[in-house]
């Protein structure tokens, strides 16, 4: 049986919530730790903070239920997610800049993501809380 092409890839997706999102690099991020506006936000699976850890402080919203956490109308709601700038962070990056453009589609703009993710953050010498 064959496939019909995808209409929109990967890469596209990539691509258009990069042209419409704010990305920070590991730098600026490391100069927000402890700034009371701002929330870190971990978007990824729970075995993986498991194995890496994760950033001090950081509320966790894994990608799956995101759209339900970050709505107040939702039983669900996590009120981290809600009156302060959310920095978003993934493994890499690709996860949370797809989440950011998630949450701006919501009509949540006050929301950036790390570039590199929490790879380039321990690659910094960023703090990790275990």
């Amino acid at each position: 049986m064959t496939r019909a092409p995808l209409r929109k890839g990967f890469k596209q997706m990539l691509a258009e919530a990069n042209a419409t999102i704010e990305t920070i690099d590991v730098r600026h991020a490391l100069a927000l730790v402890g700034d009371p506006s701002i929330q870190f936000v971990d978007i990824r699976e729970a075995n993986e903070i498991e194995q890496t850890g994760t950033l001090p402080g950081a509320a966790h919203a894994p990608r799956g239920f995101l759209e339900f956490l970050a709505d107040p109308e939702c039983p669900m709601h996590k009120r981290e997610l809600a009156g302060r700038k959310l920095v978003l962070f993934c493994a890499s990056g690709g996860r949370s800049t797809l989440a950011a453009k998630t949450l701006q589609d919501m009509g949540i703009n006050d929301v950036c993501h790390i570039a590199g993710g929490i790879a380039a953050w321990s690659a910094a010498g960023g703090p990790i809380e275990r």
